[in-house]
Order: C-alpha cells, then structure tokens, then sequence
C-alpha cells in the first residue's frame, strides 16, 4: 500500500488522494515523497489528463505535518556529514513542490502548465499546508473545527518546506509573521479572510474540479514567478519593508530574549530571501532550516514538546490491562479557586460535575467562575451562549455529600491541612460507590499519608493540577505507596477528557514539579539576601526562556505562600530541614505585609490597578546590593543547575519513572528553559562531563546543594547521556 493513489476521471481530472494507511490523520515520509513526485510526474505526462487535484483520504483532516523522525533518518543517512543530508533532504521537498507550483510550464513564458489544486477537508498543518502552499488554488472544506498553519515554531524549528519563503510572498512579512513566529492555526473562514487559502465550500472537491476544468495559463502564475512582482509591505530595502524588518528583529528578541534558535533564523531566512530571486530564496531557506536542526536544542524541543509530549498524552506510561476509565461523573470537594477550576475544565470535556463547598453561597461562587470564563470566551468569539449553558448545565454546586453518591471520581481540593482532608476522605467514602476512585489535589503533602485517612488506599491517588487550572498544560498524577493500576489508569483517562499532558511520579515530598520549582525559589531568594541585582535574577532567567524571573514569579503566586510551605517543610522534617537564609526574607516581607501581586507589593511596587512599578528599594536597603555583581552566567547556571540536580536525584531516587515525564513536566508546569528541551535534556546538551565539573565548583563556590548526585558522577565517567541509557524508545528526533 502506499500513501498517495490517483484516479484519472473521464473529465480530465487527475485526483491525487493522500491516504496514509493505518494513521488517523497524514503524516509526511520519505516514501510518501516517493510516491507523490512519481504520480506528479505520471499527471503531467498524461496528455488526457487536464488538470490535478490533491486531497485527502482521511475525514476531517489533510495531514498533520511531517514525521520528524524522518529529519533524524537524513542526519543518519549522511553519515559523517549531516548538515550535508540535511540541507540536500530538504532540497528534494523544495523540488517537488516547486515541480508542482510550475506544472509542467515553459519557465520563461510560463504556459504550457496543468492546473493543480489541493483540497482541505480539514486541519491542514505543517507541510499539510506547504504542500498545499505550492499548489494554485487553495479549496478548504467549512469545517470550523479544522485549523489552518504553520505551527513549527512551537516545537524549536520554522516551516522549511518553502511555508517560510512562500508565506512571506503571498502575505507580506507584516502579514505572514502571526503564522510564522507564532505558529497561529485559524479556521478555514479566517484562513480565507487572512489571504492563506482561496475557498471555503461545502463541497471543495466538486469546487476544485470545476476551477481546474476552467482555469488559464495566467491563473497557474504564482505571483512571485509574475514579471514585475513586488513583495506585500516592502522589500527589505523599500523604505517601508525596512522599517518592518527592523521592528521584527526587536519583536522576536524582546519576546525570546534571544533564547530560541528558530525565530533568529526564520527572520534570517526571510531577510536573506527576500533580497533575491524566488529559487535562490528557496536554498536560503534550506541552508537556515538545516542550520536550526543541526542545533542540539531544536533536536531536544523536537523531542519534548513533539514526540515525548505526544506519547503521554497517547498513553505511554498507562499501565496494561486495564479497561477504560473514562470519567462519567465527577465529583469536587472544595469550590475555591482550584476546585472551581477543575469543574470548569471538566465541564467544557463533557463530564458531569457535583462542585462541593461548606454551604451554598461558596459552592454557587465556585460554579460562578465557569459562567465568568464562558462571558469572556462569548466576548471573544471563542464560545457562544449555548455552549455555555450547556457547561454550565453539567454542574451541580451544592453543599449536600450525597450528591456524589454514583460518582466514579473524587478529587479533593479542600485546604492543605492534613486533617481537613483526612476528615473529608472519611466523610465522603462512607457515601461514593465501593469502586470510586478518590484523588487529593495537594501540591505538597505526601499521598501515602494523606490515603491512611481512606479504607481503599489502593484507589486513593494524587492529582495535582497547576493554577491557573484552565491555562496550565500539565497535570501531575502521584502514585502512594498502596496505589493500585486501576487508579493509575482512571487518573490517565480523566487528563486525556480534560485535554491536559499527564506525567505520573512516585510519592515523596513535593513530589516531582515542586521538589524542582522550591528550590529554584530558594536559590533566587539567597541571591538577594547575598546582594544580588533582583533585575539582575530576572532577567538571567528570561534570557534563559523562562516566561518571567523567579523574582516576579514569587509575587504572581504569592510570597505568604512560600512562606507557609517553609514553615510547614520545617515542622515535617525537623532537625533534617536544610537552613536556607531566604526563609528569612520570605518572612520579613510577610511580616512587611508585602505578600505580592495580591496585595500590591511584594519584590515589586505596584499602582492602584495592581500594573508592577518597578522594584521595591526596600528590599535593597534590608539587603544591600554587592558591589561587584556576579556575571550573567554565573546566575544563570546556579538556576539552571539548582533545578537540573534535583530532577536528577528525582530520578535516581525512583520518583521519576519516566525521563520523559521530567522533561515535559518540567517545561509545561514551570516554564523550565523550553530551547533546551527540559532539565535532563539540558545536562545532556552540556555533557554529563561538564555538568559534574561545574557541580564541583558550585558546591565548594555556593554550597552542598550543588553536591554531583552520584547517578551524574557515573555517567560523567562514563560520558553517557540520560537519553541514550535512560529513553524508553528508541524515537528520538536527534
């Protein structure tokens, strides 16, 4: 079988299919290539056939984008010579589409060509849309549950199948760069309004036939291969194209801090191809793609936010044997901020909700923070008022236990007090079925202790959601010591329901996403009390790719809170509880009554509509600034490696089970430094080598906190690296 077919119709029309067999949606191979460029050729050949139409087999979709395996297969493929098999790889895509763009035409006269066309019967991404791209008349069915884009940027590289070089030409930089730098998906109606594709139609195969039957030489004419052509909003070196290059250069390296090698390139890419003819611009285009993809950290962005990310949320650490475990109803102990929350991403999934709170007033409160996101949503044209009355219609907010009576889930998001929970488990299981499965929503209490309060501890389990609940990506399931594979399973499916990215920790103190994220705060708050710059802190992190410094993000989560977990870690362990100088800044501050953006001042000032200031100089005067400030990378590899070690000693110590968990787990519930693919990523970009030297010289410089785990000690002296001893398969994009 193969992945493209075509049938020549009695009209004269070639109708390409591409219909990858055993896929739910296309992917592009090296075969599919193959296949495609030789029933091109046949088409054009074929003196009956008058024109071509490219569409796809798969209902409701074109193609999903490229298999980035296939990118790792050039590198291997080139041998000694990678950059060589890369860039001659992409020239053979470059090939066969421009093959397409001319269609078999005179290249000076430009007529003798087929008409082809590309029908979308839905989302089209990625090379989906350059090949598309390539053709002369875009028809997309109205599906407005398809989205429309080039979304390479997201996962560390840019469209390079001439999506970059094409794009600009037919949009202009201004106009192409929301879909280029942003990686923007509309629609197909706004997909049209935008300029990316030409019709929407209830039926664009019979569209697209019949635009090919009638179409002339002068519409098969791209018009970047038209005499005479002029690029939308200016050239580089128009006055008007200059002022936009210039104003991109500052957009990306104020959004990226530099950080990401893809933005820097694409705009490369764009400016070099710009000043040349389109085919130069092609090679342009290449030569940067391949640049980027020789870069380690668009292999490790592939790799986490791609491939690993893609087979959590598929399943991949789901234990075997277990039989669906979809949620049917849900019930939610606490309507406060995360209980409301958890009902609100429940609710837009389609599962019923039983919201729980003390009396009514606070469960109707809880239930009311869904109706607000709906009015904002309806605001925006993301929802309409059906929708949401039809969310809203799955919640029940009550104060009366018995409701949750036939739920199949529980999960506990009450106060952080070991005994409010306990006593609720103990309520709450005299009432829900024999095999409920019942989960605690605690971001820092260990689940073996709190599942003691419960008679089922095999279906007791962790599920901790990151707040804002509604925006964050990740959901952190953690296994007690009695959890059985049932739990497991059913806390899996619930994060598939509610769309969300799972990873699943064993239990230990702040399990995995804290145990990193704490001590990252702590190093940051020694720094200020050592008298280093807090801009200084900040923007060592942004420029790292963190989306905001530690210093800011201490005062979005509130510094009472910090000051809480440390009382609370300190009572727990006792004399084991390592000093930290930063404890006592925290409670000064709360003892200041500047507990952050709550309260409008914490680390920053704040106006009266709570906009940040600027730094507070009071911390400064507690705290003064040395004299001689440390470099920038020196503060930037005590961040970077405070928060590596501990995903290191998380996975030495059995509570990471999957590297794969660290890394997407790490980017997507804090922001962990994207380019880099996440901690264990990172260390392997350094080398194991490096990273246990430079412990060496932290530890004696800062500190045992910096102490080399011995996992990383054996592996620098046996220059491993975590993926090649620790990756549980063998798909790796670099």
């Amino acid at each position: 079988m193969t992945d493209f077919t075509m049938a020549k119709g009695d009209d004269g029309v070639a109708v390409i299919t591409w219909d990858v067999p055993g896929k739910s949606m296309n992917v592009m191979s090296l075969d599919g290539l193959d296949d495609l460029d030789a029933l091109i050729d046949d088409a054009l050949a074929d003196e009956a056939v008058k024109g071509i139409v490219i569409t796809s087999g798969k209902e409701g979709s074109f193609a999903g984008g490229m298999d980035l395996n296939i990118l790792a297969k050039m590198k291997e493929d080139a041998g000694d010579d990678p950059a060589r098999g890369l860039f001659e790889g992409v020239m053979r895509m470059h090939a066969l589409l421009r093959k397409i763009e001319l269609a078999g035409m005179d290249v000076k006269t430009k007529k003798g060509g087929k008409p082809i066309a590309s029908v979308l019967p839905g989302t089209a991404a990625g090379i989906g849309y350059e090949l598309p791209l390539a053709t002369h008349r875009i028809f997309a069915a109205d599906n407005p549950k398809a989205r429309i884009g080039l979304p390479e940027i997201m996962v560390g590289i840019f469209p390079g199948a001439g999506g970059t070089t094409r794009l600009v030409r037919k949009l202009g930089a201004m106009g192409a760069s929301p879909y280029l730098l942003e990686g923007k998906m509309v629609e197909p109606k706004k997909a049209k309004s935008a300029g990316l594709i030409d019709e929407v139609s209830d039926d664009p195969l019979a569209a697209a036939k019949a635009w090919v039957l009638e179409a002339k030489a002068a519409d098969l004419v791209k018009p970047w291969d038209a005499k005479g052509y002029k690029m939308p909003g200016g050239a580089p070196y128009h006055p008007a194209g200059f002022m936009t290059f210039v104003g991109a250069n500052a957009m990306v390296h104020g959004k990226t801090q530099g950080a990401f090698p893809a933005p820097k390139a694409l705009l490369s890419a764009v400016y070099e191809g710009a000043l040349v003819d389109f085919d130069t611009a092609l090679k342009i285009e290449a030569r940067w793609f391949t640049h980027v993809l020789m870069n380690p950290s668009s292999g490790a962005m592939i790799r986490s936010l791609f491939l690993n990310k893609e087979a959590l949320e598929k399943g991949a650490v789901r234990p075997e044997g277990i039989p669906d475990q979809r949620v049917k109803k849900l019930g939610v102990l606490g309507a406060g901020m995360m209980g409301a929350g958890i009902a609100l991403v429940s609710a837009q999934a389609g599962i019923e909700v039983v919201l729980i709170d003390r009396d009514q007033a606070a469960a109707d409160k809880g239930k009311a923070y869904t109706e607000s996101y709906a009015d904002k949503g309806i605001k925006r044209g993301k929802t309409t008022p059906e929708k949401k009355q039809a969310m809203l219609d799955l919640i029940t907010a009550t104060p009366d236990l018995d409701q949750l009576k036939d739920c199949d889930l529980i999960i506990e998001a009450v106060f952080e007090d070991p005994k409010v929970k306990a006593e609720m488990t103990e309520k709450v299981e005299a009432i829900i079925p024999a095999d409920c499965i019942f989960a605690s929503n605690t971001s820092t209490l260990p689940i073996t202790e709190l599942a003691k309060a419960s008679k089922r501890q095999e279906q007791f389990i962790g599920i901790h959601f990151f707040s804002p609940v509604e925006k964050m990506l990740l959901v952190e399931i953690i296994k007690g010591a009695e959890t059985g594979d049932r739990a497991v399973a059913k806390a899996l499916d619930f994060v598939r329901q509610i769309r969300k990215t799972p990873i699943v920790v064993n239990d230990a103190r702040f399990f995995y996403a804290n145990r990193c994220i704490i001590p990252y705060m702590n190093e940051m708050l020694r720094m200020i009390t050592e008298g280093v710059s807090m801009p200084l802190i900040d923007h060592a992190a942004q420029q790292l790719g963190f989306p905001v410094g530690p210093v800011q993000l201490n005062d979005e989560t509130s510094i009472d809170l910090g000051a809480k977990i440390a009382r609370a870690t300190k009572a727990a362990m006792g004399n084991a509880y390592p000093e930290n100088p930063g404890d006592g800044l925290l409670f000064w501050m709360e003892e200041q009554g500047r507990l952050g953006r709550k309260a409008k001042a914490g680390f920053f000032d704040y106006d009266e509509a709570g906009k940040r200031q600027g730094y507070w100089k009071g911390v400064e005067d507690k705290f003064p600034l040395m004299q001689d400030q440390p470099s920038l990378t020196e503060v930037q590899e005590r961040l970077m490696f405070i928060q590596a070690l501990e995903a290191v000693r998380a996975l030495e110590e059995g509570v990471l089970m999957d590297i794969r968990e660290g890394d997407v787990g790490a980017i997507l519930g804090w922001g962990f430094a994207p380019w880099s693919g996440g901690p264990l990523s990172w260390l392997d970009i350094i080398g194991a080598p490096y990273a246990a030297e430079r412990c060496d010289q932290l530890a004696a410089d800062y500190g045992d906190r910096f102490a080399c785990p011995p996992l990383l000690r054996e592996m620098a002296e046996k220059n491993q690296t975590f993926y090649g001893r620790f990756n549980p398969d063998a798909a790796q994009a670099a």
